[in-house]
């Protein structure tokens, strides 16, 4: 006896499973007990019978017990459970606990069985029963034989819960209880054996705006009413959190229409709201979705998947995007992008070229546009638009600012020191400028090492910036830049998301008409109304007008006719670098630079 324990506390200890464990303790125990027939039934939290272990009992009769309600009639392995006590049929034939299973032993020679519980902290989880070949009860040494058995039993079930606790956390996610991304990642492995198959990536698109507006708690609450209302639609074991504000699901199907209503599901199952930490929120995700096609992987649904939910959340936010291969595309364009700006950072790369701004109806310089130029190995200048796509990644765009404005920084300390007629430089800002949360200290750090008086620059935001922002907390950093002396600009306006309430919530000091408008300025085209007007408002609010991409003269006298009084484009300059800019500044040193 004491080499069984031995050997079933090192199976313990050295992680074989639970099923493994109590077949190896059956088979040991049935070779010290003769004529007898030795199993282990779980019980499971809907106090049912789940055969577990017993190799010499045949599967036909261990598969017939399971599901089996314990009971006070549930043979002698139930009625052990039910009542948490030992059991002993001595003859089966006869005892009333086994009328109901008699037939299933008959044609096994089973005469009596003894079943006992076995307990973890309060509550029964299994029964340690003998099947005797002959009718009778246990003998004492039978009796402590199970008694030895029995406390193992408790010990291997009780490691088994720990380690199936641990895979619980290590699988699920805490706030909703779904599988977590590492369920997921093993979830597909097995999905990939069943064929065919789809993915759907659900995003909350407002998870950001509850949580600044109403606190982190209404944003938990957000995502557990976002995964209930998932697993609403589709069993839980197909759902996943894949972490912050994204979902899984893993559609079975036949063909791609089942992708599709499935989405379309969940779109419907959203759209009614829910209370938030006691606020009313609207839940409002975008869909993503991509189906196995022959020889994909799992990780090629997935990447396809990825693929279509970055262009929903890019083009059609609140809906479902199935992947087509022109998205591929795009995103490898993007990805180019990324390390071709990353690459051309890392290896100092980044120039400002600078662009004039002319006072119209004259050829005064009024100030510079920095505009971010890359230069190749072989010396070739690319202009900022054939890596546009870069700037749309946070990181990407944030290091590229943080370049610009110490370069810009620069080369207007050179002016400055050169005592040249300068007025202002103007830089772009991304959104992810602002998302940062220490664009002030970044500013007042990089000029004021370069001894740079803030008021020698403009800040250029997109409308693109109002987009996912909180207008009072956009309000409060571009007030807290223009209280530095700095100026703000809104680039493109017109053609984005902003509109004009905006310039009363957050002021700014300049306005910069977006050249679409500057090309249709021919009679009869609304556009000639609409810049007038627009002129006349800012006029009324102090708004200095700059109108971009002027390339013809026409275009330059209409301008100044309606009133806009300073203008940028290629009929005044390209962009250029710093030496040709220099002499723009000051026609002196352009005769210099000749004769030198």
């Amino acid at each position: 006896m004491l080499q069984l324990q031995n050997t079933i506390l090192e199976m313990i200890a050295t992680g074989s499973s639970l099923k493994e464990t109590l077949d190896c303790l059956c088979r040991e125990v049935e070779t010290l007990v003769p004529r007898m027939v030795c199993s282990v039934v779980a019980v499971d939290h809907q106090r049912r019978l789940r055969p577990l272990a017993g190799p010499t009992l045949p599967l036909a009769y261990s598969s017939a017990f399971d599901g089996i309600e314990i009971g006070p009639f549930s043979g002698s392995c139930g009625t052990a459970a039910y009542y948490q006590e030992a059991v002993s049929a001595i003859d089966i034939e006869t005892d009333v606990r086994w009328r109901d299973f008699k037939a299933l032993v008959h044609p096994l020679g089973f005469k009596a069985c003894w079943s006992t519980p076995i307990l973890n902290a309060d509550r029964v989880v299994a029964t340690f029963a003998f099947y005797y070949f002959d009718q009778r009860g246990p003998s004492e040494l039978e009796e402590n034989i199970v008694g030895a058995c029995v406390h193992l039993c408790s010990i291997a079930f009780e490691r088994h819960e720990r380690v199936k606790e641990r895979q619980r956390l290590t699988y699920t996610d805490a706030l909703t209880g779904l599988g977590n991304r590492a369920r997921f990642n093993e979830k597909l492995i097995e999905q990939g054996l069943r064929r065919p198959f789809g993915i759907l990536l659900a995003d909350i698109d407002n998870l950001k705006m509850v949580n600044d507006t109403f606190g982190h708690s209404a944003g938990d609450d957000l995502i557990k009413v976002v995964a209930d209302r998932l697993m609403s639609v589709t069993g839980s074991d197909l759902i996943f959190r894949l972490g912050g504000d994204e979902f899984a699901i893993v559609v079975g199907h036949q063909d791609g229409s089942d992708l599709k209503g499935e989405a379309l599901t969940v779109l419907s199952v959203l759209e009614q709201p829910c209370s938030c930490n006691g606020h009313v929120v609207f839940p409002k995700v975008t869909i993503g979705g991509a189906t196995s096609e022959p020889g994909d992987s799992p990780d090629d649904v997935r990447r396809k998947a990825d693929i279509a939910l970055y262009h929903g959340k890019e083009q059609n936010r609140g809906r479902f995007v199935e992947y087509h291969g022109d998205q591929g595309t795009a995103l490898t364009r993007r990805f180019h992008a990324i390390r071709q700006v990353s690459q051309a950072l890392a290896d100092d790369r980044i120039s400002p070229h600078y662009q004039p701004i002319i006072r119209l109806g004259s050829t005064d310089l009024a100030g510079f546009e920095a505009l971010c130029r890359i230069t190749t190995a072989t010396g070739e200048i690319i202009e900022a638009v054939n890596f546009n796509e870069a700037t749309k990644d946070a990181h990407v765009a944030a290091e590229l600012t943080q370049r610009m404005m110490t370069l810009v920084a620069a080369d207007v300390r050179r002016w400055l020191d050169m005592d040249v007629p300068f007025h202002s430089v103007a830089i772009n800002l991304s959104a992810s400028d602002f998302h940062t949360g220490n664009l002030k200290e970044r500013v007042c750090e990089i000029f004021g090492w370069a001894g740079v008086p803030l008021q020698h620059i403009v800040l250029e935001i997109t409308e693109s910036v109002y987009l996912g922002q909180q207008e009072d907390f956009l309000a409060r950093e571009i007030k807290s830049l223009r209280d530095l002396g700095l100026h703000v600009a809104l680039d493109d306006f017109g053609t984005g998301f902003a509109s004009l309430t905006h310039l009363m919530t957050v002021p700014v000091d300049i306005i910069k008409i977006d050249q679409t408008f500057v090309k249709r300025l021919v009679p009869g085209d609304p556009a000639i109304i609409i810049t007038e007007g627009l002129l006349e408002i800012t006029a009324g609010l102090g708004i200095d007008v700059i109108a971009e991409g002027i390339e013809t003269s026409e275009q330059a006298r209409q301008l100044h006719a309606l009133g806009c009084e300073f203008g940028q484009g290629y009929f005044f300059s390209k962009a250029v670098d710093w030496e040709a800019a220099t002499r723009l500044l000051r026609p002196t040193v352009q005769a210099a630079a000749r004769t030198s």
